[in-house]
């Protein structure tokens, strides 16, 4: 049993406070939004974000940070990737050496181009950070319907503890040492489901949804085996597998926000209609700068990058996709002489 702190109360730190719970845990849940802290408190439910999983009496909640650090083996960091630097800051001064933080949002900074745990690093030299990712709807993982996910660390020692921790027999996590390519395939996939989203909204159908779910792996896996990710993970559950699901699911956040912008809506108005934060939006940019760092084609998250920020419109852009220079899919694939 080991003594863990949720922090950030959103949909996804909510599920994974219960899982945690029921695994047989001490679990601690941290917001800096008084008025969320008492309202899980009092109706022990989140009602806006996870209507339907009731968290437990014994989770203890709260908005003292300090509490909600010291003497806890593992911190979940569940706050939204724009957030991650401003809490890790403020978690400084409260974190033990060697103390193991799991971060589980999925963005690049804009500004820095680093991932998430890079920024963690930064922010807390002293810490020992992880990653947990994967195809996992947070309304399911409520709902105790069988996920699976991957723990990425640079200790294999601490990856399998924590696979220990998470694991149940609803809840299945493999380990890897590729954080890297873990959180790009998290990150990127966030904006292929915008473009997923829009096709939607425009009424386009399951071909069209195909198409950008295989060449939207063949975008992240190009920019991320670039930057030193691993084959091997893009292609598995937190690059293809994380994709499908974000693309496909009712429960996606980016796929919403993409479907309402291909009915019509700006960015910020479908962004106000989803009510959480999208993150796709906030790694769009990031990503083609990284794209323009490692000089790598990423045609997809390219118009979707003009559809959210220059005014392009959505059937401008679908329509460029199609028409562009005809290509091999495979360049490595020989003919026969």
């Amino acid at each position: 049993m080991a003594n863990i702190s949720i922090l950030g109360a959103g949909s996804w730190g909510t599920a994974l406070a219960v899982l945690l719970h029921k695994n047989g845990h001490n679990v601690t849940i941290w917001s800096i939004v008084n008025e969320e802290v008492e309202m899980l408190k009092t109706e022990r439910e989140h009602k806006d974000k996870l209507p339907g999983t009731k968290i437990p009496e014994e989770i203890y909640i709260t908005n003292n940070l300090e509490e909600s650090i010291l003497g806890k083996e593992i911190m979940v960091l569940a706050v939204p990737s724009p957030f991650t630097r401003s809490t890790a800051q403020i978690m400084k001064p409260f974190v033990a050496e060697g103390q193991v933080i799991v971060n589980v949002a999925k963005g690049i900074e804009e500004s820095s181009l680093k991932t998430l745990s890079e920024i963690i690093e930064e922010e807390i030299p002293q810490a020992e950070v992880a990653v947990l990712s994967g195809p996992s709807h947070a309304e399911e993982v409520g709902k105790e319907l069988p996920t699976t996910c991957v723990v990425g660390t640079k200790k294999k020692e601490t990856a399998q503890m924590l696979q220990q921790v998470f694991t149940s027999d609803v809840f299945r996590v493999y380990t890897s040492p590729d954080v890297l390519g873990i959180e790009l395939g998290g990150a990127l996939k966030n904006v292929i489901a915008l473009a997923a989203g829009i096709a939607d909204g425009l009424g386009y159908g399951d071909n069209t949804k195909a198409a950008l779910i295989t060449r939207g792996i063949a975008e992240i896996s190009r920019l991320g085996i670039a930057m030193g990710g691993k084959k091997e993970t893009l292609n598995g559950l937190t690059g293809i597998g994380d994709l499908i699901v974000t693309c496909a699911s009712i429960h996606s956040r980016n796929r919403k926000a993409g479907y309402l912008i291909g009915q019509g809506k700006s960015m910020d108005e479908a962004m106000k209609e989803v009510k959480m934060i999208v993150e796709g939006v906030y790694s769009a940019k990031a990503a083609i700068a990284l794209a323009k760092k490692y000089n790598v084609d990423l045609p997809i998250i390219e118009q979707v990058n003009l559809v959210l920020f220059e005014n392009k419109s959505a059937e401008a852009a679908v329509k460029e996709l199609m028409l562009r220079d005809m290509k091999m899919e495979h360049n490595n694939l020989p003919w026969e002489e």
